[in-house]
């Protein structure tokens, strides 16, 4: 290994193992750490699931998975280390008593336990009674857990109570893997180490702010799930109101978890509520027709397979959020995320205000304002886009263009790994880094806020407002923006 740090290797134990979740997206995580030699070497790979399958056909099944999931060629290498660290126990999660199987595998003396939950929370009760009961757990023993934990307050409390009757706080890794993003955890490096951002980082300065969320991809077999969730609490209440608090945080104390989350609370706690007062002008809900996605023809919402031709479920969501304190009063933030748009794109982009006067009127009426464009995806990195005078002694007056200081990280860190989300979490999940999980207090800080709109949405009792398959959204998240003079960065 090349660690400059020794961690105790793991019993990493995840249950619905040959569900989607852990097929597409942690055995490849975990295929890729074991190809960077980041896997501690007595690591290993614990799947359990209700069907019946030998270790052999198991390795298969995870062979196939990552042929299919996997961007880049199998490493027979990599595939035989990886290969061997893999384990299949059969479990049908429902039934208490079969829990006692996993004693037959684990090594508590030598491996720290880890649980990833890769299943639905209905199942959370009943795997940690089974865990409980058979005696399998130590203090040092993990559990991680996904979004979403609950559908309301009410529903993520009763999750966190049965969590932690089994499992201490400090015991349980709340994943939202964009918080594993290069271009998320940059955000920390970029406000709180480089002056020119950590003094102008406020309302005197900074006009507003975008953060965009959209996917080309509609219901993808996922109706029936999707459509008692909707893109509020599917996508804004976990992954936008993150990256929310990233943004608008107040510098930590040090990178401890309890600082990092203590400073996220306080933004979470000052988000202005929206009520049925004021939610027709502070939120948009839309869901998609037919249209096109780059030339080809997809069915609208109400057409996808499965679908109740009834349903109000939005699959589109701007909002524009104020957050109540000193450092960002009178500043907004607008936030949107859909499917069915017309490209994939997940970006921050930060306006600063205009300056009061202009002397370069040849070449603009108003100055435009620079902006700070941070990628997420599908190209990770950092815009700084700004005035620059064109170059030659031909013009009388100087003439100004937009120019972009361009930061991409695959380019600038050609020879580093820059990894997905997952990898990340996964990782530090087996580390026992909390740093970069959700408390428990910031999930239901974050459903509160939640809470109130849905309420109100209830009460509104309309129709989401209609957009074509193809498009930015329905014309009412323009007219969001458009009511404050500003529009979307397209």
């Amino acid at each position: 290994m090349k660690h400059d740090k020794t961690f105790k290797p793991c019993d990493l134990v995840i249950y619905g193992a040959l569900g989607d979740l852990s097929r597409r997206k942690l055995l490849v995580s975990l295929y890729r750490l074991e190809k960077a030699d980041l896997l501690e070497p007595d690591t290993r790979i614990i799947g359990v699931d209700r069907h019946a399958h030998s270790n052999e056909e198991y390795v298969a099944i995870a062979h196939k998975s990552l042929q299919s999931f996997l961007t880049d060629p199998l490493v027979d290498a990599v595939w035989q280390r990886f290969s061997n660290r893999l384990i299949y126990l059969q479990i049908d999660l429902l039934q208490i008593d079969q829990y006692q199987r996993l004693k037959s595998v684990l090594d508590s003396s030598h491996r720290v336990m880890v649980n990833y939950f890769a299943v639905s929370p209905f199942l959370f009760k009943s795997i940690c009674q089974g865990l409980a009961q058979s005696g399998v757990l130590t203090a040092e023993s993990r559990m991680v857990m996904e979004k979403p934990i609950g559908h309301d307050l009410k529903s993520s409390r009763e999750i966190h109570d049965e969590v932690s009757r089994v499992f201490a706080e400090r015991q349980v890794f709340r994943i939202d893997h964009y918080l594993g993003k290069e271009t998320v955890l940059n955000l920390l490096a970029l406000r709180f180490a480089n002056s020119i951002f950590t003094t102008n980082w406020n309302h005197n300065t900074i006009d507003h702010i975008q953060i965009t969320v959209a996917e080309e991809v509609g219901i993808e077999g996922r109706w029936e799930y999707f459509d008692k969730t909707g893109q509020l609490r599917d996508m804004l209440q976990n992954h936008l109101l993150q990256i929310l608090t990233f943004i608008a945080m107040e510098p930590p104390a040090d990178l401890e978890a309890a600082s990092i989350h203590s400073e996220k609370i306080k933004v979470l706690k000052a988000l202005r509520p929206i009520t049925k007062r004021n939610v027709e002008e502070k939120t948009v809900r839309g869901q998609y027709t037919c249209g096109y996605i780059k030339g080809q023809a997809v069915p609208g919402y109400l057409e996808e397979a499965g679908a109740d031709t009834e349903s109000t479920t939005e699959s589109f969501v701007a909002i524009r959020v104020d957050i109540d304190n000193w450092r960002w009063a009178g500043v907004p933030f607008y936030l949107r995320s859909g499917k069915r748009l017309q490209s994939k794109r997940t970006e921050i982009v930060v306006y600063f205000k205009q300056l009061p006067h202009n002397i370069f009127t040849e070449s603009f009426r108003e100055l435009p304002p620079n902006k700070l464009i941070i990628h997420l995806q599908p190209n990770e990195g950092v815009e700084i886009e700004m005035l620059n005078k064109i170059a030659g002694i031909e013009d009388e007056y100087i003439k100004l263009q937009k120019t972009k200081l361009d930061l991409s990280f695959s380019e600038q860190f050609k020879k580093s790994r820059v990894f997905g989300g997952y990898e990340k979490l996964v990782l530090e999940a087996m580390r026992g880094n909390p740093t970069l999980f959700l408390s428990r207090e910031e999930i239901e800080q974050a459903w509160v806020w939640v809470d109130s709109i849905q309420d109100a949405w209830r009460h509104l009792n309309a129709r989401p407002r209609p957009y074509a398959a193809g498009s930015w959204g329905p014309v009412a998240a323009v007219a969001l923006m458009a009511r404050d003079g500003r529009a979307w960065e397209e």
